[in-house]
């Protein structure tokens, strides 16, 4: 007698991203309560009956791919006129100053809601289930991470938020900010319903005192989550760490204690070896966004390195490109001309870092990033409709890498629960969200253009 499942996934070309690395290239996927209950070789309709059966020709089966670091607010300017108004910024710090601060200053509620609604969609789309996102708006701070929330539940897909923790505009500012995080968390944490759960983020070492850093951490132990901060993406983080401190960044972090395995770096394009040595002492876990740090213009982080030391790296998109396929793309590729070596960076190893090693980035790879049995039920199937080379247990993670794009998503399960289906939203019409969202960001647009660009940058007094 055949056992039965919610849903059975079969004759499909599995990348289990389990232990062994195994591809199964012709197999099933039972689900049942949100989970996985098998993973086989051959015709999973021969030992299951199931309510629903996905079988779909060149379907390929991956975990659902996790974003290690993204802003969904950061979405908001894409093709926007402020661009035309300011002066062009000519390094990092002024990237900051003339772009990213004064967006910032201007989001309101409901364009944190809107910019996590489209973010939502944008991965959902292509592929992508679980999250991380920190969120800068130092104007609309107390219950802000409620909006961030509510749109991703609508989604469907899951994730970490947290608020920017900061102190470039006052030394206060940096603890509301400290107070929404443990509000939100304290309020997710203990919600079974809710897909967004609280973390601890800051913005930077070179915006924040010391006792901001180890509040965080305290915080992030209390609560037993993960806590994030971006470190070394730009040059003025070590200048400044050296200037005040005496020391380099990572190694004032580690003198007052702020490290820990459950730390997310972010960036770490300045860090010098031995900065990496102390993070691969303290098992620090890094996000790499090789599309951001190319479009600011901050530089190539060690990322190689850092892999051949044992550092666990994920691969985040910092909300400039959410298609996971061109963060993977530019992930083996930027590193090969960066090094002028064609051998770093292999295909397999890119896909472990959205998937697998992201997961480990996040601490949810006891729940997700591969698909083997006891894991939840968050799987993305793709299916190609065009391939211009053999696709099969050889090829796959070439094509992964080389060939698909988020386009080719068929659909997403999360926890066994469609959230894309035949390429199309199953909880939200995309319409009625385009059509709102783009009144919303026109708003926003016209409050920028009535500011005053600012070319000062106002440093954290010591």
């Amino acid at each position: 007698m055949r056992e039965k499942v919610d849903k059975l996934i079969n004759n499909a070309l599995i990348v289990t991203m389990n232990k062994d690395r195994a591809v199964i290239p012709r197999g099933y996927v039972a689900i049942s309560e949100g989970k996985i209950v098998d993973v086989g070789v051959g015709d999973g309709k021969s030992k299951y009956d199931a309510e629903e059966v996905i079988e779909v020709k060149r379907q390929v089966v991956t975990p659902g791919f996790i974003c290690a670091h993204t802003h969904f607010y950061g979405i908001l300017l894409t093709g926007s006129p402020w661009f035309g108004v300011i002066e062009p910024p000519s390094d990092f710090q002024q990237n900051l100053q003339r772009i990213w601060w004064a967006l910032d200053e201007s989001l309101t509620y409901e364009d944190i809601y809107i910019s996590a609604l489209l973010g939502a969609i944008m991965l959902a789309r292509t592929g992508t289930t679980f999250f991380k996102d920190l969120l800068d708006a130092p104007n609309a701070i107390e219950g802000s991470l409620d909006y961030i929330e509510k749109a991703v539940n609508e989604v469907g897909i899951r994730g970490f938020a947290g608020f920017s923790v900061t102190q470039r505009r006052s030394i206060e500012e940096g603890y509301q900010g400290i107070k929404e995080n443990e509000r939100f968390a304290k309020k997710t944490w203990s919600d079974k319903n809710t897909k967004v759960k609280g973390v601890f983020t800051v913005h930077a070492s070179f915006t924040v005192t010391d006792e901001i850093l180890i509040r965080t951490k305290e915080l992030a132990d209390k609560y037993g989550t993960i806590y994030a901060l971006h470190v070394e993406e730009g040059l003025i983080d070590v200048y400044h760490s050296i200037e005040r401190y005496g020391k380099r960044p990572i190694e004032r972090m580690r003198d007052i204690g702020f490290l820990s395995p459950r730390l997310l770096a972010i960036h770490v394009v300045q860090a010098i070896e031995d900065e990496l040595k102390i993070l691969k002492e303290f098992d620090v876990k890094v996000a790499h966004n090789p599309m951001s740090n190319m479009i600011n213009g901050v530089g190539v982080p060690p990322v190689p390195k850092m892999l051949d030391m044992g550092i666990t790296v994920g691969i985040g998109n910092d909300g400039y490109i959410m298609d996971v396929f061109d963060n993977m793309r530019t992930t083996y590729l930027l590193h090969k001309v960066a090094l002028k070596d064609p051998r770093v960076m292999p295909v397999d190893k890119v896909v472990e870092m959205a998937t697998i090693d992201a997961a480990k980035v996040l601490g949810v790879d006891d729940r997700m990033g591969s698909i083997e049995p006891g894991k939840d039920a968050d799987i993305t199937i793709i299916v190609p409709d065009f391939v211009h080379t053999p696709l099969d247990e050889r090829t796959v993670y070439g094509h992964l890498v080389n060939t698909f794009t988020g386009n080719d998503v068929w659909g997403v399960l999360v926890e066994g629960e469609w959230v894309t289906k035949e390429r199309k939203l199953v909880n939200v019409d995309v319409e009625e969200v385009m059509e709102r969202a783009h009144k919303v960001i026109n708003k926003l647009w016209e409050r920028m253009l009535s500011m005053e660009p600012k070319y000062k940058i106002e440093y954290l007094k010591p």
